[in-house]
């Protein structure tokens, strides 16, 4: 994992193809900042991301995997960064950053189990499954879920519930 300290940091680019220190951000989320649209605005543009986009990844496991709950937030960001980084325009992950990107990847799919159990809220539950679909390779179906929003997914049930009606 890169550490917060490493000169790396003010290199790696963002979602606009720009360097952007992530590290920064990264700190004032462990003292327990709210920093989401930050992230969300410098590591994703328009499907756009950059290797600073994959180095948070293991970070943002490590720090919200200590918290009592996580938001939507959590799983929708890791999981745009999981499904944007399958774009042909997009950078693929450093081989330095790999194997730390998959383990928190692979960590991100127990805390999500996990907090499933728990959570209420529809657009955290819809953030989660969205994450344990993309965490168990299925890129197709964790794009979908996590991509929608709740009028797509009425539209979708609209359209089953009307096909649904002729096979009862």
């Amino acid at each position: 994992m890169l550490a917060l300290d490493d000169p790396r940091w003010k290199q790696l680019k963002g979602g606009y193809k720009r360097a952007y220190d992530a590290s920064l951000a990264l700190r004032r989320l462990e003292e327990g900042d709210d920093v989401w649209d930050e992230l969300w605005k410098e590591l994703h543009h328009q499907g756009d991301i950059g290797e600073a986009s994959y180095a948070v990844v293991p970070h943002l496991v490590r720090i919200m995997a200590s918290r009592p709950a996580r938001d939507w937030n959590f799983y929708g960001l890791i999981s745009t960064i999981e499904v944007e980084r399958h774009r042909k325009s997009n950078p693929p992950i450093p081989d330095w950053l790999m194997l730390d990107y998959s383990a928190a990847i692979d960590r991100l799919l127990e805390i999500a189990l996990s907090d499933l159990r728990l959570v209420d809220d529809q657009l955290t539950v819809r953030s989660i499954l969205g994450a344990v679909a993309l965490a168990k390779g299925s890129l197709k179906l964790g794009a979908l879920i996590a991509n929608s929003d709740a009028s797509e997914i009425d539209e979708i049930l609209d359209n089953y519930d009307a096909w649904s009606q002729c096979y009862r």
